[in-house]
């Protein structure tokens, strides 16, 4: 079963408030719900976010996909927890330097030769 990690949307007209969710992804938006791991009343701000880092990071382990309002709603905090691929990038170190192109075509450029060879020696054959 997919599961997706999103918001249900909560509260009355004008008033939103959301709930963080885990669902099979083929639930509706406000429908049936595995667990709920947050909320997030976005008239107060994003400091309204509360969220269970443990169920997060465990549903994130299990193969949970969030959603691009979550991802985007979440990016600071997971840098801040360093938490799946979110984390700080670390360097990698360089690459050596690629040969250049016009070594490459003048080594193939000998196996053409060689193939046109071989043809007109086989037609040379069968003329005989």
């Amino acid at each position: 079963m997919a599961t997706v990690i999103r918001f249900s949307r909560h509260g009355s007209k004008k008033k939103p408030v959301y709930r963080m969710v885990v669902q099979n992804h083929t639930a509706p938006r406000d429908g049936r719900f595995i667990e709920h791991i947050g909320n997030l009343n976005p008239i107060k701000g994003p400091e309204s976010l509360v969220i269970k880092r443990d169920r997060l990071e465990y549903w994130l382990s299990v193969g949970a996909q969030m959603s691009d309002s979550v991802r985007t709603t979440l990016k600071p905090k997971m840098k801040e927890w360093q938490i799946g691929n979110m984390a700080p990038k670390v360097a990698k170190a360089p690459k050596a330097p690629k040969a250049p192109k016009e070594a490459k075509a003048k080594k193939a450029a000998p196996a053409k030769k060689t193939a046109a060879k071989k043809k007109e020696t086989e037609k040379e054959a069968s003329k005989n």
